[in-house]
């Protein structure tokens, strides 16, 4: 009668043991956070909106508007205006962050589509780019057909 008792304190540790393994599995995952970049300088992928975010509110709260000259940014601060560069051709477009990407997207920045014509991909859907830091307040060097108010 001694070995009863002690069979079934060990069954019991043991269901416990798989009762909380099986429910750490059922755990979602946590989320890793991308570590914002925040350099005066950067390089990687650009991509542009699709054509069904037109006329959707961004992070700012504002409105997208395909034909504005606006982006997405996960490591600055929104109303960062910054230079856009397409390496492939070297033209430039300056834009000002009003959105945010997903979390797990892996591109540097997405353009409005207007800014992704006037820096020739949009037949391409990303181009490498280079993209400068301009800061909050709006750049002397926007051209007039470019302002964003």
């Amino acid at each position: 009668m001694k070995i009863l008792p002690r069979v079934l304190l060990a069954l019991s540790l043991l269901y416990t043991g798989v009762a909380v393994a099986q429910s750490e599995q059922t755990q979602p995952p946590t989320r890793k956070k991308r570590k914002a970049n925040t350099a005066k300088v950067q390089y990687g992928t650009a991509s542009y909106y699709a054509s069904k975010f037109n006329g959707r509110k961004t992070a700012s709260g504002e409105i997208y508007d395909s034909q504005r000259m606006t982006a997405a940014h996960n490591g600055l601060p929104l109303g960062t205006w910054i230079k856009v560069t397409n390496m492939r051709n070297k033209r430039t477009v300056i834009v000002r962050i009003n959105d945010r990407l997903h979390y797990r997207n892996p591109r540097l920045v997405d353009l409005s589509r207007a800014a992704a014509k006037k820096l020739g991909y949009t037949g391409h859907g990303l181009a490498k780019v280079k993209v400068e830091v301009l800061g909050k307040k709006t750049p002397a060097e926007l051209p007039a057909l470019t302002t964003n108010k």
